[in-house]
């Protein structure tokens, strides 16, 4: 199995970037699809984004398209989520996740991170 941590998370104003990764270990990430979950207080856990395993797939929910990029570096075994133009309902814990099936990782991934906190200052 394939163990996950998150890193990048911390205050940021509106309007501004961030970058949080999520690195491999156990497995390399090249085996498995991989997306970001965010769940800000108060709210049902939302899926961000999702890479297919092969990368030719990708998924964002519509709140995020143009200003949010997810990327995987397999040579590191780390994926990324780059986050630009950043608003504050965007405040929330982020989670990578990672799972062999393009589906299930959208709907139930089997391995999670610890989750980091984005928080977005108005």
């Amino acid at each position: 199995q394939v163990q996950l941590v998150e890193s990048g998370g911390g205050l940021v104003q509106a309007g501004g970037s961030l970058r949080l990764s999520c690195r491999a270990s156990g497995r390399s990430i090249r085996y498995y699809a991989v997306a970001w979950f965010r769940q800000a207080p108060g709210k049902e856990r939302e899926l961000v984004a999702a890479l297919s395993l092969t990368g030719d797939t990708t998924y964002y929910v519509d709140s995020v398209k143009g200003r949010f990029t997810l990327s995987r570096a397999n040579a590191i075994n780390t994926v990324s989520l780059q986050m630009n133009s950043l608003k504050p309902e965007e405040t929330a814990v982020y989670y990578c996740a990672a799972d062999p099936s393009w589906r299930t990782v959208r709907v139930n991934p089997t391995y999670w991170g610890q989750g980091t906190q984005v928080t977005v200052s108005s």
